[in-house]
This record gives C-alpha cells, sequence and structure tokens, in this order.
C-alpha cells in the first residue's frame, strides 16, 4: 500500500453547539488560517535501584483555531461557549483521507472555548485566535459530509439557468468539467490517452 502525505489545507474544523446536537447539522467555522490539534501526555521518570519506573498523566489536548472574523452562527456560539459555558462539538476532518465507504478521516471532541482573542488592526481582516478547552480524550472516526457541508468547503460548477433543488439533486443548467472525457477536445470525447 502506497502512503499518501495529508496536506494542512485539507483538514478543515466543524463545530456544533453540545446542545443542538438533534436539531442541527455541524457547521463549517467560515474561512480558517489555521488549525492545531496537540494531545500530549507527561511521564515521571522515578530512579529506583532497579532503574527507572516510569508513570504517565492523562492525555491532555491543546486545539486551537484561527480564522476571520465572521458573522456566522458558529463564530457567535464560540462567545456563548466562553461567557455562558456552552459545550462545544468539534471534528476535525481530513478531506485527503477516505475509506472504502467514502467516509472521512475525522477527530472528534468535547470542548469548551477558553479564550477567544480578537485582532483588528486597522489595515487588514478582524482576525479570530479560539482556544478550546477539550473534555476527556478526542476520538478518531470517519464521518460522512452532507450535501451542504461539502458544499460549504467547495462549491460545485453551475450553469446559467435557474438552480432548482439542493445537494445532490440541484439542477442548474450546467455539468462540471471531467478530465477523463473534456481535457483538450472541442466537443465530442477526449482522444485516447488524454
Amino acid at each position: 500500500m502506497a502512503l499518501s502525505t495529508l496536506k494542512g489545507v485539507n483538514a478543515v474544523a466543524f463545530a456544533r453547539k453540545l446542545s443542538d446536537a438533534s436539531t442541527k447539522e455541524a457547521e463549517l467555522i467560515p474561512w480558517q488560517t489555521t488549525l492545531s490539534f496537540d494531545p500530549s501526555r507527561d511521564s515521571n521518570s522515578t530512579v529506583t535501584k532497579d532503574g527507572n519506573v516510569n508513570t504517565q498523566s492523562s492525555v491532555s489536548t491543546d486545539l486551537e483555531i484561527e480564522f476571520i472574523n465572521n458573522t456566522s452562527a458558529i463564530a457567535d456560539a464560540f462567545y456563548d461557549s466562553l461567557f455562558d459555558g456552552d459545550k462545544i462539538e468539534f471534528w476535525i476532518v481530513h478531506k485527503d483521507r477516505k475509506n472504502a465507504e467514502g467516509k472521512y478521516f475525522s477527530w472528534y471532541a468535547q470542548t469548551s472555548v477558553s479564550e477567544d482573542s480578537n485582532d483588528n488592526d486597522a489595515d487588514a481582516d478582524s482576525n479570530r485566535d479560539v482556544t478550546f478547552s477539550v473534555d476527556g480524550t478526542p476520538k478518531r472516526g470517519w464521518t460522512t459530509l452532507t450535501d451542504q457541508q461539502s458544499s460549504d468547503i467547495d462549491y460545485v460548477f453551475r450553469g446559467l439557468d435557474i438552480v432548482t433543488g439542493t445537494g445532490s439533486t440541484e439542477t442548474n443548467g450546467g455539468t462540471a468539467w471531467d478530465k477523463a472525457t473534456d481535457g483538450g477536445v472541442n466537443g465530442g470525447t477526449a482522444p485516447a490517452g488524454v
């Protein structure tokens, strides 16, 4: 099996208030610039006459995201978590790692916001740097993305017609470019080997 590298640009964060789990999908945090996920475990070594004895503490996880400040509901939910103690569910989804079922590799954690720093320089967009306190140990798994979540990450080609339907049932008069059949031809099918 060949190894593949994972690109930082393809690790995206989704979040949701834990109290909204039965009524809302998780939302992509808009305009992410940096995402830091750092689980660690401290260990101590005690010297004995028979050699060192190591003890380990519980796993602690540093989770931090920077994004261009915006008016999204999820950005406001981070303030609710900081000021009111609302719990936030948090996912890190790796778009470039899928399993055989087409699900994406993800980290999941239940968190609270511990710090929300806001920079408002005169010559730049307002930026937020949010740090989360992670409850327990983050979990690994595989998740699907809804049509809306997929389109939030990257929009699809649309034609000039009126758009009807949503997600995979959308019709818009357009057909997305297909490298296998469209590359280098003016109509028809691509020659063999293109």
